[in-house]
């Protein structure tokens, strides 16, 4: 459900979905925040004792968690899911069972390859079907929060693992303050606090959140090479309130000036606060008497 549909920061799908669906060949080499965020969330994985026989990739992107995922649960059918199709199709093409070897292994009883575009808010699945969610950094394009954690609490069965990753405030802070002021428009969406991702994963009825922060700072030599990058990964604006039509010289002008007071040793620091969190479906994990499931919060640094 859309809930905030008059609100300057809400996310206008149609345009975040293009952008994402133009970025599907450029996104995995420029992809290198992604890359590390996917491969902690995976060694995460190894401190859980899990065997599910699902598993819901949502927000797949070009599909390198899901065959990584696949890989680690080779009896596990993985749904691989997106609103962009042309990022399913690079998902498809990436899959390293492609193939005749793919082949043999299907009419063998093996895995197939599991393709879904659809919304994280409105999952087409059935209600407990899904052994584990995993979404590394997409609940950011949501526009509601609490639709999105309910429905990954629907399709979860009973004792089953959500593990995400997703931005925080700080994400992009220096863009952000080197475009205020920008006639009224927003330029860098709003992202959530992990205390309000974990009050909202109570809601949704998870036991015993467990949400933990870690900060990562890009470096560029320019604006323009912090602007290529979030192009390459079809990171557009897509707030209802950004500037419409092309934005003129003096725009950029300004956004390099502005940006200017961050640099440092010769570089332009891009910084990202990518908040992990992971909770279980269920009642197996301990509460206060006062029936409300403790949330743990942590905080660390990264490059």
């Amino acid at each position: 459900m859309d809930a905030k549909v008059n609100d300057s920061y809400h996310i206008d799908k149609a345009r975040a979905r293009a952008s994402f669906g133009r970025a599907a060949n450029t996104y995995d080499a420029a992809a290198i925040l992604q890359k590390q965020v996917r491969e902690e969330m995976l060694s995460r994985l190894d401190l859980v004792k899990l065997t599910p026989h699902t598993i819901l990739d949502a927000g797949c992107g070009t599909g390198l968690a899901s065959h990584a995922l696949q890989k680690r649960f080779a009896k596990s059918q993985v749904i691989s899911l997106d609103f962009a199709l042309p990022m399913l199709q690079k998902t498809r093409s990436t899959n390293p069972n492609n193939g005749l070897i793919g082949q043999v292994k299907s009419m063998l009883g093996g895995a197939t390859q599991n393709l879904l575009c659809a919304d994280i808010e409105a999952l087409p699945l059935a209600n407990a079907s899904v052994g584990l969610v995993w979404s590394n950094l997409a609940i950011q394009w949501c526009n509601d929060l609490d639709a999105a954690l309910q429905e990954f609490h629907r399709v979860l069965q009973p004792e089953s693992l959500l593990m995400f990753s997703t931005f925080g405030p700080d994400t992009l802070k220096e863009l952000r303050v080197a475009t205020s002021g920008q006639n009224g428009t927003t330029s860098v969406s709003r992202f959530l606090d992990m205390h309000d991702i974990g009050d909202a994963m109570v809601r949704a009825g998870f036991s015993a959140p467990v949400l933990d922060v870690e900060r990562f700072t890009l470096t560029y030599d320019d604006v323009k090479s912090v602007m290529r990058d979030l192009k390459s990964i079809g990171a557009h604006n897509a707030t209802d309130g950004r500037a419409r039509g092309l934005l003129g010289r003096g725009f950029l002008q300004n956004l390099e000036a502005n940006y200017e007071q961050f640099r440092v040793d010769g570089k332009l620091p891009a910084t990202f606060e990518v908040v992990y969190g992971h909770a279980w479906r269920g009642a197996d994990k301990p509460k206060f008497d006062d029936g409300v499931s403790p949330i743990i919060f942590k905080s660390r640094s990264g490059f």
